[in-house]
C-alpha cells in the first residue's frame, strides 16, 4: 500500500503542464489512430449524456483533436479548450471539414486557470483529461466555478481498480498510458472528495470497464467553496 502511494506521488510530481504539452505535441499527428478507438465508447457515452441535459452552453475541457465535436447537438453552443496548440490545430481543421457551426470557440487555455467568468456555462465535460493535469482537484474546482449553480459536470476517465482482471489490464496498458501523458493509478478521490461532493451517476464503459463516466450536479455552495481553495 505504501509503495503504491509512493509510486502515485512520483507520477504526479513528474506530470506538469510542460510535460503534458510535450507528450501531446509528439502524439498529435497519430492520436486519433492510436487512442481514438479505445476511447470511442466512453466519448460517445459522455456526449450522449451531455445531449440529454439542458444547455445550451457547453464547455469541453481537454478537447484535444476534437473527436467529440461532431457528436454534440447542433442547438448547443460548444467551446473547447486545450493546453496543446498542436491538438487544437487538428480540432480546428475538423470543425472546418465537418462544418460545425455550433462550435463557437477552440481556445488554448490551462484548465486549472480558466479565463471564463463564474457560471459561464451550463455543462462542462472533461474526457480523458483529469488524469493528465498536474492538479485534478484544481481542475474540478475550476470546472465547478465556470458552470452555473445547478448545472452539470461530467468526467470520462480511467480510474484505478483495486484488484481483479481490470487491475491486470491497467498494468498492461501502463507503458502506453505514460507515453500519452497519463498515469494508470489515478483514483476518483484524486479528482473529488466523495464526502463533500455527491455523485449522481457512475457508469463503467467498455472495453473491460477501463474508463468510467462520472456525472454530478453543480451545487452553488460547493462550487464557491472549491473555487476558493
Amino acid at each position: 500500500m505504501a509503495k503504491g502511494a509512493e509510486e502515485r506521488g512520483h507520477a504526479r510530481v513528474a506530470l506538469d503542464a510542460d510535460s503534458v504539452r510535450d507528450a501531446y505535441r509528439r502524439w498529435a499527428g497519430v492520436y486519433d489512430i492510436v487512442f481514438g478507438g479505445v476511447s470511442g465508447v466512453g466519448r460517445r457515452r459522455a456526449v450522449a449524456a451531455v445531449n440529454r441535459l439542458v444547455g445550451p452552453r457547453v464547455l469541453e475541457v481537454g478537447v484535444g483533436t476534437g473527436l467529440a465535436l461532431p457528436l454534440y447537438r447542433r442547438d448547443f453552443q460548444v467551446v473547447g479548450i486545450d493546453l496543446s496548440r498542436d491538438m487544437l490545430e487538428k480540432a480546428k481543421a475538423r470543425v472546418a471539414t465537418e462544418r460545425l457551426p455550433n462550435v463557437s470557440g477552440l481556445l488554448e487555455m490551462d484548465a486549472e486557470h480558466m479565463a471564463f467568468a463564474d457560471g459561464a456555462f451550463d455543462i462542462a465535460v472533461a474526457m480523458f483529461t483529469a488524469s493528465v493535469v498536474p492538479d485534478a482537484k484544481r481542475l474540478f474546482a475550476e470546472m465547478s466555478r465556470v458552470v452555473r449553480p445547478g448545472g452539470h459536470l461530467l468526467f470520462v476517465n480511467h480510474f484505478a481498480a483495486e484488484g481483479g482482471p481490470r487491475w491486470w489490464v491497467e498494468r498492461a496498458m501502463a507503458p502506453l498510458s505514460r507515453r500519452l501523458g497519463w498515469h494508470p493509478d489515478f483514483a476518483l478521490r484524486d479528482l473529488l472528495d466523495p464526502e463533500r461532493t455527491p455523485v449522481e451517476r457512475i457508469e463503467p464503459c467498455p472495453p473491460a470497464g477501463i474508463f468510467t463516466l462520472v456525472s454530478l450536479r453543480n451545487p452553488e455552495i460547493a462550487a464557491q467553496a472549491l473555487a476558493a481553495e
